[in-house]
């Protein structure tokens, strides 16, 4: 199985958090650099608005 991953700039150079997004198959994952990982979504927009929202929690 292939794995894609593609990095997301962090919101601020300050955050704890530093995420990116990969592909499973036909399924996209949001991943954190503090062991953070969203669930597998169909739509990569999906996968990216986890790794937000992770992001924004903090």
């Amino acid at each position: 199985m292939r794995e894609q991953e593609t990095s997301d700039p962090p919101t601020s150079p300050h955050s704890p958090h530093s995420t990116s997004t990969y592909e499973r198959g036909s399924f996209a994952l949001a991943r954190c650099v503090c062991g953070w990982s969203g669930p597998a979504r169909r739509s990569r927009d999906r996968a990216r608005a986890d790794a937000a929202s992770h992001e924004a929690a903090d």
